[in-house]
């Protein structure tokens, strides 16, 4: 199994009554209360953590929001770059730039080609469906947002896997006469693609297409689900079935010394979601294409305040009762979640390294097996030496043991 650092870097340092009477703080909370010198100083630390992680051989992984407080990660591909400079022996993943509100994914292929050059091949390109406050950060049109995404992953690996000369592209969405792209990426055909997605059928689309699948704190029966419906596409498509180096999660994780130590520093980690998905009325999500129609009647129902449209985020199940609550129902729980209630929804993983190790590998045993563990290891009011040392920990006393999971077929 390997395992990928990431830290969004969020801004914590807003006043708290301005938090409070705040329509939202993922989308039009005013910059004004944010300081480009407290901002500075977050990027260069929590890019000399991504450094530790490659001194120690922990991946890199770096993500992409705007206009929020959850994120300074506005633009992936200048944090890629730098990553792919200054890091020398890890694999880092974009996850990722959001493509379907891009209005040139042939740019977005040139970025990713530039990036794996850099490298010398160490990149890999993961693909996130867009959503909410993000859809209107991008003066993007919600209508069709999924078939934008699977047409832009399309234009952007043919982009990159060809090398006989300009071709055109006539597609739905986007238009492109002349694609030539230099320079060609280093690995061949093209770095590994993975997609963060979580509803049936887009997981299913992610197994037809035999792409790397990443799911976003989803716990265990929503995890559970998608790699089901993503082996059940691959079936019915008579296509070979995948082992779980192609399934990876993504979670709170923090080791301490002690458990009482990896539960205390750890459980700063749902800041993230206590305050950072607080956001205001999002009436993208009535528009036709940005949810399945299954969903439309009960997103009519959710209360305004709730986000209905990212694939990748939080969606949590209620199997207990029989029923799959609402997005809107899932963010109001998530707003006031605790650290025990979190430890047992399969989102957080905190404690001592024996603690954690045991907790990944009981969530493993629960989805079905994954091969890939992402690590939200930094947030809210963590300091620098808090992340440190729980990389240090982390990659000392836990991911050894991981690295001795081998894929096997995924069942």
């Amino acid at each position: 199994m390997e395992a990928w650092w990431q830290c969004e870097i969020p801004y914590p340092f807003v006043p708290r009554d301005v938090l409070a009477k705040a329509e939202s703080v993922r989308g039009s909370l005013p910059n004004r209360y944010c300081d480009p010198r407290v901002a500075a100083d977050l990027f260069e630390e929590v890019i000399d953590e991504f450094l530790l992680c490659d001194d120690l051989g922990m991946n890199c992984l770096a993500i992409e929001h705007h206009a929020g407080i959850n994120s300074l990660l506005g633009a992936n591909p200048m944090l890629v770059a730098i990553l792919a400079r200054q890091t020398r022996n890890v694999r880092i993943l974009s996850l990722g730039t959001l493509v379907s509100l891009r209005p040139d994914p042939v740019r977005v292929a040139e970025e990713y080609a530039t990036a794996d050059v850099i490298s010398r091949g160490r990149l890999d390109i993961g693909f996130v469906k867009s959503g909410g406050t993000e859809l209107p950060s991008a003066n993007a049109n919600p209508v069709r947002n999924e078939e934008r995404y699977w047409e832009a992953i399309d234009l952007i690996k043919k982009a990159l896997s060809s090398h006989d000369g300009p071709f055109s592209w006539e597609g739905k969405h986007f238009t492109h006469r002349h694609v030539n792209i230099w320079p060609r990426p280093w690995q061949q055909p093209h770095p590994r693609l993975w997609s963060a997605t979580g509803d049936p059928r887009s997981a299913a689309e992610v197994g037809r297409r035999g792409m790397t699948h990443v799911l976003v704190l989803r716990g265990a029966d929503g995890t559970k689900r998608a790699y089901q419906a993503h082996r059940q596409a691959r079936r019915e498509a008579g296509l070979p079935p995948v082992t779980t180096d192609n399934f990876a999660y993504a979670a709170f994780v923090y080791v301490g010394d002690t458990e009482e130590e990896g539960r205390r520093v750890g459980s700063k980690l749902l800041w993230f979601l206590n305050t950072s998905l607080k956001s205001g009325p999002q009436h993208s999500r009535f528009m036709p294409g940005t949810a399945p129609p299954e969903a439309a009647p009960q997103i009519y129902r959710d209360q305004p305040r709730a986000n209905g449209g990212n694939g990748g985020g939080p969606n949590l199940s209620n199997a207990e009762k029989g029923v799959t609550p609402s997005a809107g129902h899932n963010i109001r729980r998530l707003l006031s979640i605790g650290l025990e209630e979190a430890m047992a929804m399969g989102i957080l993983f905190v404690g001592n390294p024996d603690s954690v190790y045991r907790q990944i590998m009981e969530f493993y045993d629960k989805v079905g097996g994954f091969g890939h563990i992402s690590l939200v290891g930094r947030s809210g009011f963590m300091t620098h030496r808090e992340s440190e040392k729980g990389i240090r920990l982390f990659s000392r006393e836990v991911l050894p043991r991981l690295k001795e999971i081998k894929p096997v077929e995924a069942v």
